[in-house]
């Protein structure tokens, strides 16, 4: 499962979907209109159209549309029973990734490259709790010793 907000989250995760060539995905966002990407690139590759999934759009400050989201999130996560969940961020991801740890799935979190300066707030709130957390950023990463910061492996995009 794929899972990213809409806009620059969103281009960051899709930019890295030939990671996943021959892999069955299903991609979470809060954008309807990216479907209609998602449907073409698959028919370009010879493919049926992945599942896709829209959830409600919501940031820190709208508590009851988070509330939505999170109720959205876990139906789909529960219903689809994901192997893997790997987002680039904001609350879907973080959501995502939280309620995939619970049915056993592995998860992984891309903090966004536009994070130049200090980790996202979705990042430090959902790295702890994740497989494999990275950063796009050589001097953002921690220490080997550290298991609480990202790690960097060089610049995803």
């Amino acid at each position: 499962m794929a899972v990213a907000s809409g806009g620059g989250h969103w281009v960051q995760l899709y930019r890295i979907r030939p990671a996943w060539d021959g892999c069955d995905v299903s991609y979470v966002t809060t954008e309807p209109g990216y479907r209609d990407e998602v449907t073409a690139d698959a028919r370009e590759r010879g493919q049926s159209p992945p599942a896709y999934y829209v959830v409600t759009e919501a940031n820190r400050w709208q508590k009851l549309r988070l509330l939505r989201q999170l109720c959205q999130i876990m139906w789909i996560v529960i219903r689809t029973r994901p192997d893997t969940v790997i987002t680039t961020g904001a609350a879907p991801g973080y959501f995502a990734t939280r309620v995939a740890k619970l049915i056993g799935a592995k998860t992984a979190w891309i903090d966004s490259i536009a994070n130049a300066q200090e980790l996202s707030l979705s990042g430090l709130r959902a790295g702890r709790h994740v497989d494999l957390w990275l950063t796009q950023w050589e001097h953002l990463a921690g220490t080997e010793r550290r298991t609480d910061s990202p790690r960097y492996c060089g610049s995803v995009l």
